[in-house]
């Protein structure tokens, strides 16, 4: 009897011929695209250094395509945003040391809005691995332990032959769920070395999945059909799971409002009768939140953003569905069920009894209007007025991708982003640089559309080298840039704390001037004439830069 597992596929005899002969010059370096491109990978993103030079050099031999980013972290937004954009793991070329250690904040910031990330650095030549001081240059005493507390897994090669396998199971690493960035370091000997090992021409690229378990979906719908008030937290599982539809059934299928995390953004359509929105950062919403007997929160956390500062407390039962372990139950008690979102989703579809509610859509209405007049009484229009110009200049199809600035932490609240995967931001980590690079990633993953980046101007002067990439490549990518002259969220946090602030005031360039320098199109705008500006930069193809001087200010938080 012949069983499924004893099959084995035989190569035909040009296969062979092919193993047995592999083309000549081939190195370590070429094992490492070849795996890539067998995999599925067809954009690189990075920076060339001299331990990773035997990579680089392959790259001429494949049909790769590489971007070249200025900074190590820029290069990670930007692998981080095309693995958002594309669902693709994106494969990030670092070399040793210094190199490696400048895309930590990227990695972090992709690790926490799980995006899946290859980095594939050098290392020191393996005659040094082990810990030892041998005085290289880049030398670490252990460099994959700077990364073992930021990325999913580690995976360090020490010859030739262990680099497809390696590259193989960091990459299905990457696309498991939870989507996140992985670490894979290879010896810088083993790049340059000559190989004789064959062409590398098939690879197993299928992540495995994360079903939910039956008995806790079954006690789920049960739940959720008996539920006076049910209502639902969407956050960014959602979006990585591409199970908008799903939730959006399950919602109307329940009669069940539904409010999304700044991760969670465009998860459901934002004027459906049973969309709460984005306004989690306001107590209206809290109190609706806490008052649910059965609260459903798919693919979130409910960490410091998405629990308003940690002031929710739900009072009936929360059932919580999330791809990453750690996060399950870690702030609520809750019938947590470890799954995989559109997967979770579609057992609950199925199992659900449909609740007929003619007061939930109501009930929306009346806790939307409470935050409306909330924000109204705080004569924040300029803020509103923004907010609502770029989205009259934004196509409703093009992504837009958002620095930690002060009309960022509007957009989670108050923006519109028309549909699931279009709005980004860099809430997950929280640092500063994220818009403008992120965006360039993501014009490289879809040149369809123009892309949109928001930054401060503090925000802007961590990626004004990247407008040289965009030149380069002749990106689709239109930058805003908020300039206040200074870090203004920090200069509002401090005044309102101290009396004052300190170190947030900013010497800073003519910044259209400076766009203009790099060979990119740049104007000054006001409020009243932002939208035009930014609809004629965003439809005029290639890079630009609109400049708007602006000094803007938060909502009044209801958390303290």
């Amino acid at each position: 009897m012949t069983h499924d597992h004893d099959l084995v596929l035989r190569p035909t005899a040009a296969q062979t011929e092919a193993a047995l002969n592999p083309p000549p010059g081939r190195s370590g370096g070429d094992l490492v695209v070849e795996t890539l491109a067998a995999l599925g990978a067809t954009t690189v993103f990075g920076l060339p250094g001299q331990h990773a030079l035997g990579v680089f050099d392959a790259l001429r031999r494949s049909d790769l395509r590489y971007i070249g980013l200025r900074v190590e972290n820029n290069a990670g937004f930007a692998a981080d945003a095309y693995g958002r954009i594309t669902g693709e793991a994106a494969p990030l070329l670092l070399s040793t040391g210094p190199g490696a250690l400048t895309s930590l904040a990227a990695l972090q910031e992709a690790a926490a809005a799980s995006a899946p990330v290859l980095a594939i650095s050098s290392q020191i030549p393996s005659a040094g691995l082990g810990g030892g001081r041998h005085g290289y240059l880049h030398e670490l005493p252990d460099q994959s332990a700077s990364f073992r507390g930021v990325v999913k897994s580690v995976h360090t090669v020490r010859a030739q032959s262990q680099i497809p396998s390696a590259i193989e199971a960091a990459w299905k690493s990457a696309l498991t769920a939870p989507h996140g960035p992985v670490w894979v370091e290879i010896p810088q000997d083993v790049l340059l070395s000559p190989t004789l090992i064959p062409v590398v021409t098939g690879g197993d690229a299928f992540p495995e999945e994360l079903p939910p378990r039956p008995e806790l979906t079954a006690v789920a719908a049960d739940l959720l059909s008996n539920a006076a008030r049910p209502t639902i937290i969407a956050g960014g599982g959602v979006v990585r799971a591409d199970a908008s539809r799903k939730l959006r059934q399950l919602a109307e299928t329940l009669q069940a409002p539904v409010v999304t995390t700044p991760g969670g953004k465009g998860a459901f359509p934002w004027t459906h009768p049973l969309s709460l929105q984005s306004w989690l950062e306001d107590r209206h919403t809290t109190d609706f939140l806490e008052d649910a007997d059965v609260l459903l929160v798919v693919g979130s956390g409910l960490g410091e953003l998405s629990s308003n500062y940690h002031t929710f407390k739900p009072r009936g039962r929360v059932v919580q569905i999330e791809a990453d372990l750690g996060k399950l139950e870690s702030n609520h008690p809750a019938l947590g069920i470890h799954a995989d979102a559109r997967l979770a989703l579609q057992a609950l579809l199925e199992t659900v009894s449909p609740r007929e509610d003619a007061e939930a859509p109501e009930q929306v209405r009346t806790v939307l209007a409470k935050v409306a007049d909330r924000i109204a009484a705080q004569e924040l229009t300029l803020e509103q007025e923004l907010l609502a110009s770029i989205r009259r200049a934004l196509p409703a199809s093009a992504p837009s991708f958002w620095d930690m600035t002060i009309l960022a932490y509007w957009a989670w609240s108050a923006f519109d982003a028309k549909g699931p995967n279009l709005l980004h931001s860099a809430q997950g980590a929280g640092g500063l640089g994220y818009g403008f690079p992120a965006a360039l990633g993501a014009a490289v993953a879809d040149p369809s559309h123009p892309v949109l980046a928001v930054s401060g101007d503090g925000g802007a002067l961590y990626s004004i080298a990247e407008l040289a990439t965009a030149r380069q490549y002749d990106l689709n990518v239109t930058w805003l840039i908020v300039d206040d002259g200074g870090y203004g969220i920090l200069r509002e946090y401090m005044t309102d704390a101290f009396g004052q602030a300190t170190a947030t005031e900013l010497t800073r360039p003519d910044y259209v001037a400076l766009a203009e320098s790099f060979g990119v199109p740049g104007v000054r705008t006001t409020p009243a004439g932002l939208a035009d500006d930014l609809a004629k930069a965003l439809g005029s193809p290639g890079p630009s830069v609109v400049v708007l001087p602006a000094v803007l200010r938060m909502f009044a938080p209801t958390h303290l």
